[in-house]
């Protein structure tokens, strides 16, 4: 039974990952810190022979005894709420733990798979973009501390790969959501349904033009699966590119739940990107991936899940939403 090792396990697409890794029959190693992760997401897994879990910051050395056939490097914080609240160890974990890890992936000869972002592009000016576009960030933004730390960890990643002959992939994620997504992560898709629940109006920054494309977590893990199992070593896409402006997003949000919450202005957030397309050639071509699962019907099962939550999970706010933006 081959053994995989993934970081940021107790997370959105962390724990999702443990999932379709038990299903394929691997045993998993899962690692996280919990400080954006929450172990609700992976509680069905600890009965499994198969699965074991370890409360560890992978910016610390990581000892993992045994052999590992694959490492996924998920762990880092995600929503510009997050990052914004701990920079340091946002830079941190996108510096150190990836370093960490792919310093294990060495010694013990696996085959690494590191989670990058669309935030590479920063504001892009290539629309839609492509991997060879380098992309138009400000390091010292409020957004550098994420958007820089996973440019480095695509420097690094290569940077082992040449020099010292490591496996590697690197997957650019561009905006995911589904179950398990914190409803007060600030991001767009539970900010605008977490204020629809409590009955509020829904917040677009802006004058809600700039856009986004957001994919259904479950065709997004086919994607990391099929690129994880590929022989290509360079950067991809997986996005959906069916491409939505904000304001229209939060109609379509007001349309699925049946709320009659008021949509209400707010300035736009520094650096934050006005547009957001994957070209999503290579995954097609290299991977014979692309999303399958329609907006409105991966909508309505995340909404479905939300629902479900306690109405003290619907009163968590953030202090503030600062961004319309990604995974």
């Amino acid at each position: 039974m081959k053994r995989i090792l993934i970081t940021g396990a107790a997370g959105f697409l962390g724990s999702h990952l443990c999932d379709r890794f038990i299903k394929e029959g691997y045993r998993v190693v899962g690692i996280d810190n919990l400080i954006t992760g929450d172990l609700r997401n992976i509680e069905h897994l600890f009965k499994l022979e198969q699965f074991e879990f370890y409360h560890h910051d992978v910016s610390k050395f990581i000892h993992i005894s045994g052999n590992l056939d694959y490492i996924l490097h998920f762990a880092s914080p995600a929503s510009p709420i997050d990052y914004l609240k701990i920079p340091i160890q946002t830079l941190k974990v996108g510096a150190l733990g990836t370093h960490n890890c792919l310093g294990l992936a060495l010694a013990k000869k696996s085959r690494i798979l590191v989670a990058s972002t669309s935030e590479v592009y920063g504001d892009p000016q290539v629309h839609p973009q492509t991997e060879e576009y380098w992309g138009n960030v400000n390091p010292v933004g409020p957004r550098g501390v994420y958007d820089e730390a996973k440019r480095f960890m695509e420097s690094i990643t290569m940077a082992y790969h040449n020099f010292h002959g490591v496996d590697t992939r690197i997957v650019r994620i561009f905006n995911t959501y589904g179950p398990r997504m914190r409803l007060n992560d600030g991001r767009a898709l539970p900010a605008f349904i977490g204020q629809a629940l409590r009955g509020e109006d829904l917040t677009v920054f802006g004058d809600g033009s700039q856009t986004r494309s957001f994919c259904f977590v479950d065709d997004l893990i086919e994607g990391i699966y099929r690129l994880l199992m590929s022989d290509y070593h360079l950067p991809v896409n997986i996005g959906n590119p069916e491409e939505i402006s904000l304001l229209d997003f939060a109609k379509e949000v007001l349309e699925l739940t049946g709320y009659k919450s008021k949509i209400i202005f707010k300035p736009l957030p520094v650096d934050d990107p006005k547009q957001r397309q994957p070209d999503i050639t290579k995954a097609k071509k290299l991977l014979g991936w692309q999303p399958t699962v329609d907006r409105k019907e991966g909508f309505k099962i995340t909404y479905e899940y939300f629902r479900s939550l306690s109405p003290e999970e619907w009163r968590k706010q953030p202090k503030e939403f600062v961004s319309s933006s990604h995974k």
